[in-house]
């Protein structure tokens, strides 16, 4: 052993994928459909070049709100296998996606959910957004909306998961709590936690693949890879791409730089549209 080892003891080892897989993992679209279209289109392009016997679409969550077409999103995201036959394809639930479920349920919450953005998602299935601060107002919005909301985006709203494992990578839409067991975790945590998760300086169970907290570009730490960049606001969308010996991204829209990260084996860098 290496002198320094026995000091600080040995280095972690980076996270890994199997050799024959890649991973693309897709932040917040929040109802961009313009660029979600341009990164499927990006990332089948990118695919082309490199030939996987196993290819694999991890979304992040937070399909809807913000943005003006949250129901063109779904559509898209429902019709995906036609797109992409052969893929490995799996869909996380957001804080935002939860939202509209749980205004389905207690149209009280609409409140709540209307600082998110709700009435741009309202808006994209015909529904007027309540304009008062009455409960009638809230029931008839989602009346409407229950109405207006097709039983495929229904059901895929339903059918979203918390998180997903691949190798030596976890997926989640927020992050989780440190020091509990994932099995452990709470649905809340996976779906709304920020500094408890953020502020985390020691490495995870598994390398933690999240959204949920927007920034101007990609963030890659010693235990956490952050690929929101506020689509919404900023016309970035990103893709972070894993294999077993690459890391590295892809952006929609323009102005996205190059980044150069700490760990020598692995490539890192934003390829922009």
């Amino acid at each position: 052993m290496h002198w320094l080892e026995k000091i600080v003891g040995k280095k972690p080892a980076e996270p890994r994928l199997r050799a024959g897989r890649r991973v693309f993992a897709i932040g917040d679209i929040h109802g961009r459909l313009d660029l979600l279209n341009l990164m499927l289109e990006q990332i089948s392009n990118h695919a082309a070049q490199y030939l996987m016997p196993a290819n694999c679409l991890v979304f992040l969550g937070d399909y809807i709100d913000r943005g003006p077409e949250s129901r063109g999103v779904i559509d898209k995201l429902i019709a995906l296998p036609r797109f992409f036959p052969g893929w490995e394809l799996h869909l996380l639930r957001g804080n935002h996606d939860n939202a509209a479920l749980e205004f389905i349920e207690n149209p009280r919450l609409y409140t709540a959910w209307r600082s998110h953005g709700a009435a741009q998602t309202l808006i994209s299935y015909g529904v007027v957004p309540p304009r008062f601060e009455k409960q009638m107002e809230f029931e008839n919005a989602r009346n409407d909306f229950v109405r207006a909301l097709p039983l495929a985006h229904l059901k895929f709203l339903n059918q979203l998961k918390y998180f997903h494992v691949e190798d030596d990578y976890l997926f989640v839409h927020a992050g989780i709590r440190p020091g509990i067991a994932l099995a452990d975790q709470l649905p809340e945590d996976l779906l709304w936690i920020r500094e408890d998760f953020l502020l985390h300086s020691r490495r995870f169970e598994k390398m933690i693949v999240h959204g949920h907290t927007a920034g101007p570009s990609p963030i890659v730490l010693s235990n956490r890879i952050c690929v929101d960049t506020g689509a919404h606001a900023t016309g970035h969308l990103t893709a972070l791409i894993l294999d077993s010996e690459s890391r590295s991204f892809l952006s929609t829209g323009t102005g996205a730089q190059r980044h150069n990260f700490a760990s020598p084996r692995f490539r890192h860098e934003v390829v922009s549209s």
